[in-house]
């Protein structure tokens, strides 16, 4: 009789697996169709950097458009799209940004030794698909926030295996493409790995100085996009920001007192995060909880600061929610998150034009959130277990 009864449960629980898996593969089908249908181009800020490429193509420089952002490796590195076919972006653009942000979870999993055919696994993808909206909104920008969002769990799990210069390479050939993952090279400082560092820093400027001299313009992204990212004067950008130093303005503080609020938010993250690798704790949380650290306090001070920046930090703690220690277990983690859910509705904050109150609000409770977590982690710990390399909780296995 218990040798039936296990084997109705078992059945019962592949039946369930394979329902989830079903349900990830419709929704992720329907958003990339989606977008491929309201786009003409895979995505706005992919177009951007696209219509650079062109432009670069074309004989001009791509830094005359002040919406280009990136180094001059970005150019090159899009020349190949501006050679496709319009109608083939619509579709090839939102299932590369989908596959890296499927790619990153697999790798954010894979560093806390999540198995990644678990239901926790498919749960996690198919709650941010369906019900995280800067998931939403990052595929229908496709903006290049996707590659971080791949590049920094990848890093992470091979600094976890030893392999830092190989995380080196990684973060700097993200970092070639988009900057956003930069301030991570205070986690090489804090690891006292030089030759990481040197990997980090070195491929995106011998990729960028290289590019650069393809260009009609090579100094175009110091004296052009530098001063516009440090002044943050394009009103329409503003309206979107998320950072501190451009919400408090619009609530009455003085720019000044902004941004000094934000500095100083950023300087105790940064020192948060410091304390949270010289704690204790498993490497898999000490890794993620210290690069979160960082990225977050960077995104409080960063000019522009967008909802899908979180991309890159919410998967990485997300996957440690069976250690028992993580900061996706306390219920503030969750509430930081709340106004980012699909189809809630807050009061006056609804208009696109106010929904980086909503964003602020997610990014300085999460800041400080895992601010908080990393310094009571030095000082209590982190009672995660791991047992035949499956993580467990309380001692039972989690999967």
């Amino acid at each position: 009789m218990d040798t039936g009864k296990n084997d109705i449960s078992g059945w019962l629980v592949r039946r369930a697996s394979w329902h989830l898996w079903a349900a990830l593969g419709v929704v992720l089908g329907a958003a990339v169709l989606r977008t491929a249908r309201v786009t003409s181009d895979g995505g706005m800020d992919n177009a951007i950097v696209v219509r650079a490429a062109r432009t670069w193509l074309a004989g001009g420089s791509p830094y005359d458009d002040p919406h280009f952002l990136y180094l001059p490796s970005a150019v090159l590195a899009a020349a190949p799209q501006a050679l496709l076919p319009v109608s083939v972006l619509r579709v090839l653009v939102p299932v590369a940004v989908s596959g890296c942000l499927l790619a990153g979870w697999a790798c954010a999993l894979r560093l806390y030794g999540v198995p990644l055919r678990s239901r926790c696994a498919v749960l996690g993808l198919l709650g941010s698909a369906a019900c995280f909206a800067p998931f939403g909104h990052l595929l229908l920008l496709a903006n290049w926030t996707a590659t971080a969002a791949l590049a920094l769990p990848l890093a992470l799990l091979l600094a976890g295996r030893g392999r830092w210069t190989a995380a080196g390479v990684v973060l700097g050939a993200a970092i070639a493409l988009k900057p956003l993952l930069a301030p991570v090279a205070l986690l090489f400082v804090f690891a006292r790995r030089a030759r990481a560092l040197a990997a980090l820093v070195l491929v995106p400027a011998v990729a960028s100085a290289g590019a650069a001299l393809l260009l009609p313009d090579p100094l175009g992204f110091v004296t052009r996009t530098l001063p516009f990212l440090l002044r943050g004067d394009d009103g329409f950008v503003r309206l979107y920001e998320a950072s501190p130093a451009a919400v408090l303005p619009r609530l009455g503080v003085p720019q000044t007192v902004a941004e000094g609020i934000a500095l100083l938010l950023c300087a105790a993250g940064v020192a948060c995060a410091y304390l949270r690798w010289h704690g204790p704790g498993p490497d898999a949380l000490r890794l993620a909880e210290t690069a979160a650290g960082l990225m977050l306090s960077a995104f409080l001070v960063s000019r522009p600061s967008y909802d899908h920046y979180l991309l890159v930090v919410v998967p990485l703690l997300l996957a440690g929610v069976p250690y028992a220690g993580s900061v996706a277990r306390t219920p503030w983690f969750w509430l930081a998150l709340a106004p980012q859910l699909t189809g809630l509705s807050l009061p006056y904050l609804e208009p696109p034009q106010r929904r980086a109150f909503k964003d602020a609000f997610t990014l300085v409770t999460l800041a400080v959130t895992v601010a908080r977590h990393n310094v009571r982690s030095r000082l209590l710990g982190a009672p995660a277990t791991a047992v035949a390399g499956k993580v467990t909780m309380n001692g039972d296995p989690a999967f």
